[in-house]
């Protein structure tokens, strides 16, 4: 599997089990000019290996029990949220006013989809509320395109000017992630080893009996707790409920969850008492919002030593802009993807929000590793993982497939429809059609124990 062992090994893994995986080939799944399909099914494929180990060592299995993926699981995962149906309803991904703007010397692209970043783009353009499109493409229109990004970052909204490979390269930011490994890895305590119970294998569920504190928005962070959910963990989802969620999207990333709102300052306790019996905590805030309420991740692993956590963010936690709000669809406007995949006459975009998902896989796959050392060794532990990391990877490291691969003794499939990989379910939603999970690995879960259930409904505590 092209370049697995990269990605195997940059989550500190035995070099010697990616001979574990397996891949049905598709043509047709992610195609782009950049390497997208060999990415999506690297990232899915070490969070199969690394749940696949965590499961044998629980079930007491001196093998690790093989993974095979499949490129149309893998393409229709990646786009999951362009599959899902409530009641024969198609979601709504982006908001009118998230999309690339013409500017005087170039081009940016905005992400307005929560009401308070749109007001936030109209203010910093000196807007009133109710503008239409036409009133703002023909403002940007008359000024650079670094200036609107500096101005609405300013203002606390989201615009990234387009910039290509080579210019991100020479940029300050893109200079310091280039230097991150793809996943950071730290040790914050001395705790004893953790005790996770056995577990029977039918089906093998790696992280029955864990409990994940979820806190993350969007889509990879998202994409990483609905996954450690398939694999059996108790994934309680957590937000501020003055910061409500758009309903598709959390229909989407809101499989095998519970979903509870808190408020962080008037309800400490009831977040305390969480924490206190928690294994995993993921946060997916920018770098910094979380620290006023003592949610670092010293903080944390002081309070409830032997707890991993796992952070995510768009930039970094380093660099000028450490601190900023990011998107997967800025993330590949600033980086040089949408230069590459676009034309001189118009910008592109991934065939997936595939830094998302990409990125999503990875911290799974990080939190399922750190698991497992912890079953010998011990300690707290941080993962840190951001999508401009893996925007660098997809740009300078992942190889492309070629006839000469490892994969080109085995027959080559067409994907020229999702259909295979979709299934249906009632819900307190409705009636969902849905992208089965693309985690694979033999004796393994299918599907989510539970539907996605509505925003905020459930109690702030564990099941």
């Amino acid at each position: 599997m092209t370049d697995i062992t990269f990605a195997w090994s940059a989550l500190g893994g035995d070099p010697a089990l990616p001979s574990r995986v397996s891949t049905v080939a598709r043509d047709g799944a992610l195609d782009a000019r950049l390497p997208v399909r060999e990415l999506a099914r690297i990232c899915v494929g070490v969070c199969s290996l690394a749940a696949a180990e965590l499961g044998a060592r629980r079930a007491g299995r001196a093998d690790v029990p093989e993974v095979r993926l499949d490129d149309g699981a893998v393409a229709t995962a990646f786009v999951s949220e362009r599959h899902l149906l409530i009641d024969g309803r198609a979601p709504v991904n982006f908001a009118p006013l998230s999309r690339f703007w013409h500017t005087a010397d170039g081009w940016v692209r905005t992400h307005a989809n929560y009401p308070h970043h749109r007001a936030r783009l109209l203010d910093a353009l000196g807007l009133p509320a109710d503008s239409s499109v036409e009133t703002v493409a023909a403002v940007l229109a008359e000024r650079p395109a670094e200036d609107v990004e500096n101005a609405v970052y300013a203002a606390g909204g989201l615009a990234v000017a387009l910039r290509t490979a080579k210019e991100w390269t020479a940029h300050e930011q893109g200079a310091a992630v280039a230097g991150r490994p793809l996943v950071e890895h730290e040790r914050l305590d001395t705790g004893h080893a953790r005790v996770l119970a056995p577990i029977g294998d039918d089906p093998l569920l790696p992280a029955a009996g864990v409990r994940v504190l979820d806190l993350t928005r969007v889509i990879a962070g998202p994409v990483a707790t609905r996954t450690l959910a398939l694999l059996g963990a108790d994934v309680l989802r957590v937000d501020a409920p003055q910061l409500p969620e758009l309903p598709d999207q959390h229909a989407d990333t809101g499989f095998g969850k519970r979903s509870a709102t808190l408020d962080l300052g008037a309800d400490r306790r009831a977040f305390e008492e969480l924490l206190a019996t928690a294994d995993v905590v993921i946060t997916g805030y920018r770098p910094g919002a979380l620290d006023r309420f003592g949610l670092s991740p010293e903080a944390l692993i002081e309070r409830r030593p032997g707890l991993v956590v796992a952070q995510l963010s768009a930039w970094g936690a380093y660099g000028p802009w450490g601190g900023r709000r990011g998107f997967d669809s800025l993330v590949q406007v600033a980086t040089g993807i949408a230069a590459i995949e676009g034309s001189p006459e118009q910008p592109g975009a991934l065939p997936a929000q595939a830094l998302d998902h990409g990125t999503g896989y990875l911290t799974a796959a990080a939190v399922l590793r750190a698991l497992t050392e912890q079953l010998e060794q011990g300690h707290g532990r941080v993962v840190r993982l951001a999508l401009a990391r893996t925007a660098h990877w997809l740009l300078n490291g992942v190889e492309r497939e070629s006839a000469e691969g490892d994969l080109s003794s085995l027959p080559r499939l067409p994907y020229d429809r999702p259909e295979p990989w979709l299934a249906e379910t009632d819900s307190a939603l409705g009636r969902l059609r849905y992208a089965l999970p693309p985690v694979s690995f033999e004796g393994g879960p299918v599907d989510w124990a539970r539907p996605p259930g509505r925003w905020g409904a459930d109690s702030a505590r564990w099941a």
